[in-house]
């Protein structure tokens, strides 16, 4: 009877073990499950903020980028541009929420006026917990960093001694020849063909077109909308242009605007479109030499559909800042996005950027680029005239220097020479 009431017993003390065991998984179940909760609601936070650095730091490198800090030769644009930088940064990182709050900023600047950088933190330091509030912990600190370059590599040959090429896309099928459009005697050049350094003198940044003839316009057209001359002919001249060849300027096939009166032409396609191959510092790029009888009617078309100004309701330098640096740019009445009228805009369809040649030795049917000039095209917002000639205000400008053969080039960003890009976190 005892050994039967022993058995009795452990039978009831195994039925206790399975309950406590049961209960005990619950609670680590449970555990479990709310760490779960915690580590995914930091590790999502600390994604929303590197998003939100990232973003930030680039944005703030862009301003500088689009100011024209980074050509100019005299470093006084430093504090302006920067301000300026660091209210766009604070507004894209804040912009962007982490954990569903807009995180603390700071913005921090370095590196040289030729290639500044910009660093933005952000932080967050009330981030709720769930289960880490059983230990004591209620709120958590989440916080990330990025850092993003402005890179011109006019100066980099003064500071360093060596230079790291540009190779900048959407650049316009339009070579300029390496002459200063302030010296109609063509005897000042823009750039040093073997530094790349900024030669013109102070004030062609900012520099606005005034009327003919130092208007944008085509080197080999014949008086009025007719072009029918060959392209190598006419010696070169200030601010006048000579098309670039599709061998070196393809023409592009997608997201091409619709304009009115419509695109027939590869030429104005690459005018209106953006040409994704990139033109490198110190190529050889090739001049389009048959005669095009209908090459400044074209151009004047295609530009206008670029800046949306066939109506005079184009994108604008902000003139209230303008014509001295840095540029601020105003959405004109025809611009494509909605209810943006009237808003500073950080970039435009207005700015492209248009290479620069050697044209010590004249002109030939190709040709070396020795820099890249960023330009807005039509200021005030208004149509191109049937000559076809188009006021500019000069926004940015890289030269190239020498390089070392084969230097893998730093690609541009779009419609500026002056490259931006993140540099860390990696």
């Amino acid at each position: 009877m005892g050994r039967r009431k022993n058995f009795a017993e452990r039978e009831n003390e195994q039925g206790i073990v399975i309950v406590l065991v049961a209960v005990v998984m619950l609670f680590v179940v449970g555990a479990m499950a709310a760490l779960s909760i915690d580590v995914a609601t930091i590790y999502t936070a600390r994604s929303e903020a590197q998003l939100a650095a990232d973003g930030a730091a680039l944005a703030g490198a862009r301003v500088l980028a689009n100011s024209g800090m980074t050509s100019d030769t005299t470093g006084g644009l430093t504090a302006s541009a920067e301000a300026l930088a660091q209210t766009v940064a604070t507004q894209v990182a804040q912009n962007n929420l982490v954990g569903g709050t807009a995180a603390g900023v700071v913005v921090s600047f370095a590196g040289s006026t030729t290639n500044p950088s910009v660093t933005v933190k952000v932080q967050r330091t009330d981030l709720p917990t769930f289960f880490a509030r059983i230990l004591g912990t209620r709120f958590i600190t989440v916080a990330a960093s990025a850092t993003a370059e402005a890179y011109n590599p006019s100066g980099a040959n003064a500071l360093t001694g060596t230079t790291i090429p540009v190779a900048p896309s959407c650049v316009k099928p339009w070579l300029l020849p390496n002459m200063d459009p302030r010296d109609l005697s063509g005897a000042t050049a823009i750039f040093s063909p073997t530094t790349g350094a900024i030669t013109a003198p102070p004030g062609l940044l900012g520099w606005t077109a005034p009327p003919s003839p130092t208007r944008l316009k085509l080197a080999c057209g014949a008086t009025g909308t007719v072009h029918s001359v060959d392209c190598t002919g006419p010696p070169p001249q200030p601010w006048q242009y000579y098309p670039g060849s599709p061998a070196s300027f393809p023409p592009p096939t997608q997201a091409l605007p619709a304009c009115a009166p419509a695109l027939t032409t590869p030429y104005q396609e690459s005018i209106a479109g953006c040409i994704q191959t990139p033109i490198a510092c110190n190529s050889n790029v090739l001049i389009d030499t048959p005669a095009y009888p209908n090459r400044i009617s074209e151009t004047r078309d295609a530009v206008n559909c670029l800046i949306h100004s066939a109506g005079n309701g184009g994108d604008q330098v902000d003139f209230a800042n303008a014509p001295s640096p840095p540029f601020q740019f105003l959405a004109g009445d025809d611009n494509p996005i909605p209810g943006l009228a009237g808003s500073d805009v950080m970039v435009s369809d207005s700015l492209v950027t248009v290479p620069v040649f050697d044209s010590s030795g004249g002109v030939t049917s190709t040709v070396t680029i020795v820099g890249f000039v960023q330009l807005f095209l039509a200021p005030q917002g208004r149509a191109v005239p049937p000559s076809g000639n188009m006021r500019t205000a000069v926004i940015n400008m890289a030269g190239c220097g020498n390089v070392s053969i084969g230097q893998q080039p730093i690609l541009g960003n779009g419609a500026s020479p002056v490259a931006v890009r993140l540099i860390s976190p990696p």
